[in-house]
């Protein structure tokens, strides 16, 4: 309530990477536009934000005061239809339901004659308050989110425990390989095993995968940190740059997989970074 009557202001957001705030406002308010703008800046971070002011009158939102029918067009819309019917003998006369098929026909009254004016105190009180309800809501969503996103780094740890376990054996299983191989070219000549280590060797260079699973843990780690920090600071952006690194490693460790069940676990880890990514669109 103002000193004037009952303002209504209703926000509704989306998910966004950066800050878009956009405002629907009376003639009356227009002026206090830039201003409400900065006031929702103190509430959110991220997100399109869509800002909605309507005065009510009666007890409803006014919105004959807000619509209106354009009489000309409904004229000229009229006037074409019986002309169509006289040139082409068409038989029949427009209702109602023919002419709401047409939208231009009912327009916003820019002009908002009537309605009342508000002091700028009294507008801010509203638009924050209105702001700090839509903060709450998103407190308790982020709670569930939290329980969510924990259980997805989770599942990543997994995997990737599972990665570093089988990734030894694929050398071991190349050597055999690779051992058996040259015996049967050569017959019954000697293997010079020396050689063999060393394309094992060469092997075990190309397809080490130690530094891409310790920066991943890594990167699990700050993400489980910044879910933890008792902080104000918008986190959002950090979490999407960390499952960012975190797809880069799934993509070089599957890159060197060289084994189809490594391939399998780079594959289930790449789809819980993309519902992390998903999610994390939701994070300020």
């Amino acid at each position: 309530m103002t000193a004037s009557g009952t303002l209504r202001v209703e926000l509704r957001t989306v998910n966004h990477r950066y800050l878009n705030l956009n405002c629907r406002l009376p003639s009356s308010l227009s002026k206090y536009e830039a201003d409400i703008r900065e006031w929702l800046r103190s509430s959110f971070a991220r997100g399109h934000v869509n800002c909605t002011a309507r005065w009510e009158v009666d007890g409803t939102t006014g919105a004959g005061q807000t619509y209106r029918l354009d009489d000309e067009k409904v004229a000229n819309y009229l006037a074409l239809f019986s002309d169509l019917s006289k040139r082409f003998g068409v038989a029949g006369t427009p209702d109602l339901a023919l002419l709401a098929r047409y939208n231009d026909i009912i327009v916003r009254n820019e002009d908002d004659e009537g309605l009342p004016e508000v002091h700028a105190d009294e507008l801010r009180v509203i638009v924050q308050a209105a702001g700090a309800q839509v903060v709450r809501m998103r407190e308790e969503e982020g709670k569930r989110l939290d329980v969510d996103l924990r259980e997805r780094i989770s599942a990543i740890k997994a995997a990737l425990g599972e990665v570093g376990s089988k990734a030894p054996s694929r050398l071991e299983a190349e050597r055999a390989r690779l051992t058996e191989a040259v015996q049967q070219l050569l017959g019954s000549a000697r293997l010079d095993e020396e050689r063999v280590a060393q394309e094992i060797a060469l092997l075990a260079e190309r397809w080490d995968v130690n530094e891409e699973l310790v920066r991943f843990r890594s990167h699990n780690e700050l993400f489980l940190n910044f879910l933890d920090a008792d902080s104000a600071e918008p986190v959002g952006k950090r979490l999407s740059f960390l499952v960012q690194e975190m797809h880069r490693e799934a993509n070089t460790i599957g890159s060197k997989a060289n084994d189809a069940a490594i391939a399998h676990l780079v594959v289930a880890i790449k789809d819980e970074l993309e519902r992390l990514r998903e999610q994390v669109e939701n994070i300020e």
